[in-house]
Protein backbone atom coordinates (compact mmCIF):
# COMPACT_ATOMS: atom_id res chain seq x y z
CA UNK A 1 0.00 0.00 0.00
CA UNK A 2 2.88 2.38 0.78
CA UNK A 3 4.40 1.71 -2.65
CA UNK A 4 1.08 2.63 -4.26
CA UNK A 5 0.79 5.77 -2.13
CA UNK A 6 4.29 6.81 -3.24
CA UNK A 7 3.30 6.29 -6.87
CA UNK A 8 0.33 8.60 -6.35
CA UNK A 9 2.46 11.29 -4.72
CA UNK A 10 5.02 11.13 -7.53
CA UNK A 11 2.28 11.45 -10.15
CA UNK A 12 0.84 14.45 -8.30
CA UNK A 13 4.17 16.24 -8.52
CA UNK A 14 4.54 15.32 -12.18
CA UNK A 15 0.99 16.45 -13.08
CA UNK A 16 0.88 19.59 -10.91
CA UNK A 17 -2.10 17.96 -9.19
CA UNK A 18 -3.68 18.22 -5.77
CA UNK A 19 -5.86 15.53 -4.18
CA UNK A 20 -9.01 16.51 -2.30
CA UNK A 21 -10.78 13.77 -0.33
CA UNK A 22 -14.03 13.64 1.61
CA UNK A 23 -14.06 12.22 5.15
CA UNK A 24 -16.21 9.30 3.95
CA UNK A 25 -13.76 7.80 1.44
CA UNK A 26 -11.37 4.97 2.29
CA UNK A 27 -8.69 5.80 4.88
CA UNK A 28 -5.84 4.98 2.47
CA UNK A 29 -7.16 7.66 0.10
CA UNK A 30 -7.51 10.16 2.94
CA UNK A 31 -3.90 9.49 3.94
CA UNK A 32 -2.54 10.32 0.48
CA UNK A 33 -4.77 13.37 0.00
CA UNK A 34 -3.45 16.92 0.27
CA UNK A 35 -6.74 18.10 1.77
CA UNK A 36 -9.39 16.12 3.64
CA UNK A 37 -12.68 17.66 4.67
CA UNK A 38 -16.42 18.05 4.28
CA UNK A 39 -18.23 19.36 1.21
CA UNK A 40 -17.96 23.06 2.10
CA UNK A 41 -14.27 22.93 2.97
CA UNK A 42 -13.41 21.01 -0.19
CA UNK A 43 -15.40 23.39 -2.40
CA UNK A 44 -13.53 26.30 -0.84
CA UNK A 45 -10.13 24.64 -1.24
CA UNK A 46 -10.88 23.73 -4.87
CA UNK A 47 -11.59 27.39 -5.65
CA UNK A 48 -8.54 28.76 -3.83
CA UNK A 49 -5.89 26.16 -4.74
CA UNK A 50 -3.31 27.18 -7.36
CA UNK A 51 -2.72 23.69 -8.84
CA UNK A 52 -3.94 23.18 -12.40
CA UNK A 53 -5.29 19.67 -11.81
CA UNK A 54 -7.74 18.69 -9.07
CA UNK A 55 -8.29 15.04 -8.17
CA UNK A 56 -11.66 14.97 -6.41
CA UNK A 57 -12.16 11.92 -4.24
CA UNK A 58 -15.85 11.91 -3.46
CA UNK A 59 -19.20 11.20 -5.07
CA UNK A 60 -20.12 12.58 -8.48
CA UNK A 61 -21.71 15.87 -7.43
CA UNK A 62 -18.49 16.87 -5.66
CA UNK A 63 -16.44 16.56 -8.83
CA UNK A 64 -19.18 18.47 -10.66
CA UNK A 65 -19.03 21.28 -8.10
CA UNK A 66 -15.25 21.52 -8.45
CA UNK A 67 -15.67 21.67 -12.22
CA UNK A 68 -18.29 24.43 -11.92
CA UNK A 69 -16.11 26.54 -9.62
CA UNK A 70 -12.90 25.99 -11.60
CA UNK A 71 -13.54 26.23 -15.35
CA UNK A 72 -9.85 26.82 -16.03
CA UNK A 73 -8.68 23.68 -14.18
CA UNK A 74 -8.81 19.99 -15.02
CA UNK A 75 -10.93 18.03 -12.53
CA UNK A 76 -10.23 14.30 -12.37
CA UNK A 77 -12.83 11.96 -10.86
CA UNK A 78 -11.38 8.55 -9.96
CA UNK A 79 -14.83 6.89 -9.81
CA UNK A 80 -17.33 8.59 -12.16
CA UNK A 81 -19.93 5.94 -11.25
CA UNK A 82 -19.90 7.00 -7.57
CA UNK A 83 -23.37 8.52 -7.63
CA UNK A 84 -25.18 9.95 -4.59
CA UNK A 85 -28.80 8.66 -4.72
CA UNK A 86 -30.07 11.64 -2.69
CA UNK A 87 -28.70 14.04 -5.32
CA UNK A 88 -31.27 12.62 -7.75
CA UNK A 89 -34.28 12.96 -5.42
CA UNK A 90 -35.63 16.25 -6.76
CA UNK A 91 -36.53 17.39 -10.27
CA UNK A 92 -37.00 20.58 -12.24
CA UNK A 93 -40.78 20.24 -12.39
CA UNK A 94 -41.11 20.24 -8.60
CA UNK A 95 -38.99 23.40 -8.38
CA UNK A 96 -41.13 25.06 -11.05
CA UNK A 97 -44.35 24.22 -9.19
CA UNK A 98 -42.98 25.59 -5.92
CA UNK A 99 -41.93 28.86 -7.59
CA UNK A 100 -45.48 29.21 -8.96
CA UNK A 101 -47.05 28.54 -5.56
CA UNK A 102 -44.79 30.81 -3.48
CA UNK A 103 -43.91 34.15 -5.07
CA UNK A 104 -41.37 35.12 -2.40
CA UNK A 105 -39.44 31.86 -2.62
CA UNK A 106 -35.76 31.03 -2.29
CA UNK A 107 -34.75 27.60 -3.56
CA UNK A 108 -31.99 26.49 -1.18
CA UNK A 109 -30.06 23.59 -2.63
CA UNK A 110 -27.96 21.28 -0.47
CA UNK A 111 -24.64 20.87 -2.24
CA UNK A 112 -25.47 17.13 -2.44
CA UNK A 113 -27.23 17.66 -5.78
CA UNK A 114 -26.51 17.54 -9.48
CA UNK A 115 -25.48 20.55 -11.59
CA UNK A 116 -28.82 20.86 -13.40
CA UNK A 117 -30.61 21.24 -10.05
CA UNK A 118 -28.04 23.71 -8.73
CA UNK A 119 -28.63 25.76 -11.88
CA UNK A 120 -32.32 26.16 -10.92
CA UNK A 121 -31.54 27.20 -7.33
CA UNK A 122 -30.91 30.53 -5.62
CA UNK A 123 -28.15 29.41 -3.27
CA UNK A 124 -26.32 26.23 -2.30
CA UNK A 125 -25.60 25.17 1.28
CA UNK A 126 -23.77 22.41 3.12
CA UNK A 127 -24.62 20.89 6.49
CA UNK A 128 -21.98 23.11 8.08
CA UNK A 129 -23.33 26.42 6.76
CA UNK A 130 -27.04 25.81 6.06
CA UNK A 131 -28.26 27.52 9.25
CA UNK A 132 -26.15 30.62 8.69
CA UNK A 133 -27.12 30.98 5.04
CA UNK A 134 -30.86 30.32 5.40
CA UNK A 135 -31.03 32.75 8.31
CA UNK A 136 -29.34 35.44 6.19
CA UNK A 137 -31.77 35.18 3.26
CA UNK A 138 -34.42 37.94 2.95
CA UNK A 139 -37.04 35.43 1.78
CA UNK A 140 -39.57 34.04 4.27
CA UNK A 141 -40.45 31.05 2.06
CA UNK A 142 -37.66 28.52 1.54
CA UNK A 143 -37.86 25.39 -0.59
CA UNK A 144 -35.07 23.22 0.81
CA UNK A 145 -33.82 20.53 -1.57
CA UNK A 146 -33.08 17.66 -1.88
CA UNK A 147 -32.65 16.38 1.71
CA UNK A 148 -35.81 16.48 3.81
CA UNK A 149 -34.03 15.61 7.07
CA UNK A 150 -31.49 18.42 6.85
CA UNK A 151 -34.30 20.75 5.80
CA UNK A 152 -36.36 19.71 8.83
CA UNK A 153 -33.41 20.33 11.14
CA UNK A 154 -32.86 23.80 9.64
CA UNK A 155 -36.59 24.52 10.05
CA UNK A 156 -36.45 23.55 13.73
CA UNK A 157 -33.65 26.06 14.32
CA UNK A 158 -35.15 28.92 12.27
CA UNK A 159 -38.91 28.90 13.10
CA UNK A 160 -39.41 32.39 11.65
CA UNK A 161 -38.96 30.98 8.13
CA UNK A 162 -41.54 28.92 6.23
CA UNK A 163 -39.36 26.03 5.11
CA UNK A 164 -40.98 23.69 2.60
CA UNK A 165 -39.42 20.24 2.71
CA UNK A 166 -38.55 17.91 -0.13
CA UNK A 167 -38.85 14.13 0.26
CA UNK A 168 -35.20 13.29 -0.49
CA UNK A 169 -32.96 11.52 2.01
CA UNK A 170 -29.52 9.97 2.51
CA UNK A 171 -29.95 6.20 2.68
CA UNK A 172 -26.94 5.87 5.01
CA UNK A 173 -28.14 8.38 7.60
CA UNK A 174 -31.80 7.33 7.51
CA UNK A 175 -30.74 3.71 8.06
CA UNK A 176 -29.65 4.73 11.57
CA UNK A 177 -32.74 4.26 13.75
CA UNK A 178 -33.59 5.43 17.26
CA UNK A 179 -33.69 1.77 18.33
CA UNK A 180 -30.15 1.30 17.00
CA UNK A 181 -28.92 4.31 18.96
CA UNK A 182 -30.74 3.27 22.13
CA UNK A 183 -29.20 -0.22 21.93
CA UNK A 184 -25.72 1.25 21.44
CA UNK A 185 -26.24 3.61 24.38
CA UNK A 186 -27.29 0.73 26.66
CA UNK A 187 -23.99 -0.95 25.79
CA UNK A 188 -21.94 2.26 26.27
CA UNK A 189 -23.69 4.19 29.04
CA UNK A 190 -21.15 6.99 29.36
CA UNK A 191 -20.94 7.76 25.64
CA UNK A 192 -22.08 11.01 24.08
CA UNK A 193 -24.28 10.72 21.00
CA UNK A 194 -23.06 12.77 18.01
CA UNK A 195 -25.51 13.06 15.12
CA UNK A 196 -25.40 14.39 11.57
CA UNK A 197 -28.53 16.42 10.68
CA UNK A 198 -29.22 14.13 7.70
CA UNK A 199 -30.45 11.62 10.31
CA UNK A 200 -34.13 11.32 11.18
CA UNK A 201 -35.83 13.58 13.71
CA UNK A 202 -36.07 10.72 16.23
CA UNK A 203 -32.30 10.19 16.13
CA UNK A 204 -31.56 13.92 16.29
CA UNK A 205 -33.71 14.19 19.41
CA UNK A 206 -31.40 11.71 21.16
CA UNK A 207 -28.23 13.67 20.35
CA UNK A 208 -25.81 15.41 22.69
CA UNK A 209 -24.53 17.23 19.60
CA UNK A 210 -25.93 17.72 16.07
CA UNK A 211 -23.59 18.97 13.36
CA UNK A 212 -21.77 18.47 10.09
CA UNK A 213 -19.09 15.81 9.66
CA UNK A 214 -16.43 18.39 10.46
CA UNK A 215 -18.47 19.59 13.42
CA UNK A 216 -18.71 16.05 14.80
CA UNK A 217 -14.93 15.61 14.55
CA UNK A 218 -14.22 18.95 16.24
CA UNK A 219 -16.77 18.32 18.99
CA UNK A 220 -15.36 14.87 19.77
CA UNK A 221 -11.79 16.21 19.91
CA UNK A 222 -12.76 19.04 22.29
CA UNK A 223 -15.23 17.18 24.51
CA UNK A 224 -14.27 15.98 27.99
CA UNK A 225 -16.14 12.74 27.28
CA UNK A 226 -14.05 9.69 26.43
CA UNK A 227 -16.61 7.64 24.47
CA UNK A 228 -18.93 8.54 21.59
CA UNK A 229 -21.69 6.96 19.55
CA UNK A 230 -21.24 8.32 16.02
CA UNK A 231 -24.32 8.72 13.84
CA UNK A 232 -22.86 9.42 10.41
CA UNK A 233 -20.93 7.53 7.73
CA UNK A 234 -18.22 5.32 9.21
CA UNK A 235 -15.40 6.73 7.07
CA UNK A 236 -15.21 9.59 9.57
CA UNK A 237 -13.57 7.20 12.04
CA UNK A 238 -10.23 7.62 10.23
CA UNK A 239 -10.06 11.32 11.08
CA UNK A 240 -11.66 10.90 14.52
CA UNK A 241 -8.88 8.53 15.57
CA UNK A 242 -6.27 11.00 14.30
CA UNK A 243 -7.82 13.93 16.16
CA UNK A 244 -8.67 12.03 19.36
CA UNK A 245 -6.46 8.91 19.53
CA UNK A 246 -7.21 8.23 23.19
CA UNK A 247 -11.00 8.21 22.82
CA UNK A 248 -13.40 5.44 21.80
CA UNK A 249 -15.92 5.66 18.97
CA UNK A 250 -18.85 3.34 18.41
CA UNK A 251 -20.89 2.89 15.25
CA UNK A 252 -24.29 1.29 14.85
CA UNK A 253 -23.10 -1.33 12.38
CA UNK A 254 -22.58 -2.17 8.71
CA UNK A 255 -25.41 0.13 7.60
CA UNK A 256 -23.22 3.20 8.21
CA UNK A 257 -21.26 2.68 4.99
CA UNK A 258 -21.80 4.62 1.77
CA UNK A 259 -20.98 2.12 -1.00
CA UNK A 260 -20.53 4.94 -3.51
CA UNK A 261 -17.91 6.77 -1.43
CA UNK A 262 -16.09 3.47 -1.07
CA UNK A 263 -15.79 3.15 -4.85
CA UNK A 264 -12.88 5.60 -4.67
CA UNK A 265 -9.78 3.48 -4.11
CA UNK A 266 -6.08 4.27 -4.07
CA UNK A 267 -5.67 2.23 -7.27
CA UNK A 268 -8.28 4.36 -9.05
CA UNK A 269 -6.60 7.55 -7.83
CA UNK A 270 -3.28 6.31 -9.21
CA UNK A 271 -4.83 5.30 -12.53
CA UNK A 272 -6.66 8.58 -13.09
CA UNK A 273 -3.47 10.55 -12.42
CA UNK A 274 -1.48 8.30 -14.74
CA UNK A 275 -4.06 8.53 -17.55
CA UNK A 276 -5.34 12.05 -16.71
CA UNK A 277 -8.82 10.55 -17.01
CA UNK A 278 -11.77 10.36 -16.26
CA UNK A 279 -12.35 14.11 -16.38
CA UNK A 280 -15.40 16.01 -15.11
CA UNK A 281 -16.75 17.91 -18.13
CA UNK A 282 -19.62 20.39 -18.24
CA UNK A 283 -21.20 22.52 -20.94
CA UNK A 284 -20.40 26.17 -20.41
CA UNK A 285 -24.03 27.33 -20.27
CA UNK A 286 -24.89 24.86 -17.49
CA UNK A 287 -21.66 25.64 -15.68
CA UNK A 288 -22.43 29.36 -15.60
CA UNK A 289 -25.99 28.82 -14.34
CA UNK A 290 -24.85 26.37 -11.65
CA UNK A 291 -21.95 28.61 -10.64
CA UNK A 292 -24.15 31.44 -9.32
CA UNK A 293 -25.67 29.57 -6.32
CA UNK A 294 -22.28 28.05 -5.43
CA UNK A 295 -20.61 31.47 -5.60
CA UNK A 296 -23.37 32.88 -3.41
CA UNK A 297 -22.81 30.09 -0.89
CA UNK A 298 -19.10 30.83 -0.65
CA UNK A 299 -19.85 34.52 -0.21
CA UNK A 300 -22.61 34.16 2.42
CA UNK A 301 -20.73 31.49 4.37
CA UNK A 302 -17.63 33.62 4.96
Amino acid sequence: MEKLANEVRALCRERDAVILAHYYVDGAVQDVADYVGDSYYLAKVARENPHRTLVFCGVTFMGESACILNPDKKVLVPAPDALCPMALMVDAEKIRLMREKYKDLAVVCYINSMADIKALSDVCVTSSNALKIVKSLPNKNIFFIPDGNLGRYVASQIPEKNIILNSGYCHVHTSITADDVEKAFREHQGAEILVHPECTQEVCEMADYIGSTKGIIEYAAASSAREFIICTESGVLHELEKQAPNKKFYFIGAKQICPNMKKITLEKVRDCLRDMSPVAIMEDELRQKASAPLDRMLSLAK
